[in-house]
């Protein structure tokens, strides 16, 4: 079989086989892997290139996707195997992890921090969302385990900002309390939340 190549946008090289078209790459990576066009090439020849094509794709997706917001293993994984075989997607997580770029308890503990302290979520919501980003259930204990979450806090900041107003209305302490309860707060760290307002330890 012969391969040949095209160029397309920007720095993407196509390449085709028997002047079929079958893969696209970057002109760095044809640079340094350069078959003369109309060159016969075996199988295992093509297999290897195309491997090398799909490994460097998974790991130029994994450096955008990186660069962009920290990602859990499992989040960076199933969002690689969306374009690139599954070989290759574990290939690079692994150069991912090595590189200290993917550590799941260090991703853990910011997220829960994040959660907490800029969305104010309760400390269920915020389990929930870690189980959905595909964290470890003993990594997910752990975290919640070692950081201080105090729901009333973070009730105490949200009445007092988010919904001031809100209480004003007809029913609003009723209201509010149950907006708050489907956000996975209890009622009884809502009562404390109310109270400490009430009595100003806020």
């Amino acid at each position: 079989m012969k391969i040949s190549h095209t160029k397309g946008r920007g720095k993407k090289i196509h390449l085709l086989i028997d002047e079929e078209y079958r893969i696209t790459t970057d002109i760095d990576f044809w640079a340094e892997n350069y078959f003369k066009d109309g060159q016969e090439i075996t199988e295992e020849q093509w297999q290897e290139l195309t491997d090398k094509i799909n490994y460097k794709k998974a790991i130029d997706k994994c450096y955008d996707l990186l660069s962009r917001r920290d990602h859990s293993i499992k989040e960076l994984r199933t969002k690689l195997l969306r374009t690139v075989d599954e070989k290759n997607t574990d290939k690079a997580i692994e150069k991912m992890i090595d590189y200290g770029y993917l550590d799941d308890e260090k991703y853990a503990r910011n997220l829960v921090k994040y959660l907490s302290e800029s969305r104010k979520m309760s400390k269920s919501f915020i389990k929930q969302e870690m189980y959905k980003r595909g964290i470890a259930p003993d990594i997910i204990s752990d975290t919640l385990e070692e950081t201080e979450i105090d729901n009333t806090d973070i009730l105490v900041d949200l009445i007092l900002t988010k919904y001031r107003n809100k209480l004003k209305a007809e029913d609003g302490y009723k209201k509010v309390t149950s907006s708050l309860m489907r956000k996975g707060f209890s009622y009884y760290d809502i009562k404390s939340a109310f109270n400490r307002i009430e009595n100003g330890e806020y």
